[in-house]
């Protein structure tokens, strides 16, 4: 961002210095040779005055000697034509009357135009300026007096101009850029700050307030929101996992001490409250196993601090060993396939639970004959896959959708034992790592569990 604004507060800066050096440099070509054809007419006129007696009595001595001064002086040749265009004086032999631009001047002086300032002299033409003026006599046009003029002069003077604008305006870009550095980083400075403590938000750190000095009053007070916003989060969400813990395992007490007074009336039980005692003990069960996992669920999204690096091929040959026997009494087959000795950042026992939860889900849900794999891939430099594929039934599109809701279970599945967070919690689990969780149909039938994790960009042998 700091580039980008960079480049635009330079791109904005070269943008004014065009809009006024252009017409500025157009304006002072246009000046200069304004100026120079105004003297050259008056000098024309002048000759022109003076061409009028001589050629009515023929005595060009005096208007010779100073036509011929004023090109010694001057640089500058000057010619008088007759009616006909046929020259009767100038200041130099070899001058050419027959060029396109200085014919175009005498016929129209000729034909009684006085001259009138033409296009502005760019430094790259190198066109003389020719000023052409009618002599008359009593209303009657009986000749023209003219001056060619070189414009070097003016050329070099319309560029030395250029030149020290354009180095002012480079100046001025370099100082731009120097003061843009600073300003930019003055600006971003809350931004960067702003930026940094977001991420560790997402990370779960909400005790980090942003402390900005310096920047943009507005910036400034956007800062202070964020940190009233940031430590009310804090606070609820510390709420919410105190709470959940707390009820765990407040209630753990209470339901193990209802389980042991209902184990000691079973011998008082007899054959007609058998089906009611039954009940009432897995009931309690199920309180039991849905107390333990709010309270892992609790621990779950709090593990974002702690985080390590782990061998994912390790875990997942460690957890299809310890489910092979479930595996085996479910008559559910356990595979172990893909890569070893791949490292990933996981916080700590994170991987290990939520491989669990998603072994556990398979098996259970997978049905009898059926095969779950559990694979570890390198998709690139920065990912790892742990894949957790069964080929059960399966499940729609918009149940797997919905599956990492806290306590939802489909329809069908209802009267199945277990409590509805076990991919709730995979996925707080994986999320807190850093990661992703994402489920997925299998093919040709079946669920696809995938969990993305960052590679750590070592391997383990």
């Amino acid at each position: 961002m700091r580039r980008r604004l960079l480049v635009t507060y330079v791109t904005l800066l070269i943008a004014v210095l065009g809009g006024l050096t252009v017409p500025l440099a157009l304006t002072i070509a246009s000046r200069d040779a304004q100026t120079m054809f105004i003297d050259r007419l008056n000098d024309t006129a002048r000759f022109a005055a003076l061409a009028e007696p001589a050629m009515r009595s023929g005595r060009f001595t005096v208007l010779g000697a100073e036509m011929s001064q004023y090109d010694a002086l001057y640089d500058i040749s000057a010619a008088v034509v007759g009616r006909d265009g046929i020259p009767v004086l100038s200041s130099r032999a070899n001058i050419d009357l027959a060029d396109g631009t200085v014919r175009q001047r005498i016929e129209a002086a000729l034909s009684g135009e006085h001259s009138r300032a033409g296009e502005t002299t760019w430094p790259w033409r190198g066109d003389p300026l020719v000023v052409a003026e009618p002599i008359g006599h009593g209303g009657e046009v009986i000749g023209a007096a003219l001056t060619i003029s070189p414009t070097g002069a003016l050329r070099a003077s319309i560029w030395r101009s250029w030149a020290i604008m354009g180095a002012a305006s480079v100046l001025v870009i370099l100082v731009g850029v120097a003061a843009a550095g600073p300003l930019t980083r003055w600006t971003l400075r809350p931004v960067r700050d702003l930026d940094d403590a977001a991420h560790a938000l997402t990370e779960g750190r909400f005790r980090e307030p942003v402390v900005v000095a310096s920047g943009p009053p507005e910036l400034r007070r956007l800062t202070d929101s964020f940190n009233a916003m940031a430590e009310r989060i804090a606070t609820l969400v510390e709420r919410q996992r105190s709470f959940v813990s707390y009820a765990s395992h407040q209630l753990r007490t209470p339901l193990g001490t209802l389980r042991l007074c209902v184990d000691n009336l079973a011998p008082a039980v007899d054959d007609s409250g058998q089906a009611d005692y039954k009940l009432m003990v897995d009931e309690i069960d199920r309180m039991a196993r849905i107390c333990d996992a709010l309270l892992t669920y609790a621990r779950a999204e709090a593990t974002a601090d702690d985080v390590a690096d782990v061998d994912a091929g390790a875990v997942a040959d460690a957890r299809v060993g310890a489910w092979q026997a479930v595996g085996e009494r479910a008559g559910v087959t356990l595979v172990r396939n893909g890569d070893s000795g791949v490292r990933v950042r996981t916080a700590v026992q994170a991987l290990d639970q939520a491989l669990d939860a998603l072994i556990s889900n398979a098996v259970k849900f997978a049905g009898s004959g059926a095969t779950v794999e559990v694979g570890v891939t390198r998709d690139d430099e920065t990912w790892v896959s742990v894949h957790v594929v069964d080929t059960g039934p399966g499940m729609p599109p918009e149940d797997l959708a919905r599956a990492a809701e806290a306590f939802w279970r489909r329809p069908e599945d209802q009267n199945v034992v277990g409590t509805g967070l076990g991919i709730t919690i995979a996925d707080a689990l994986v999320t807190a790592s850093g990661g992703r969780l994402e489920l997925k149909p299998a093919r040709p039938h079946g669920v696809h569990a995938r969990i993305r994790l960052v590679a750590t960009g070592e391997e383990t042998s």
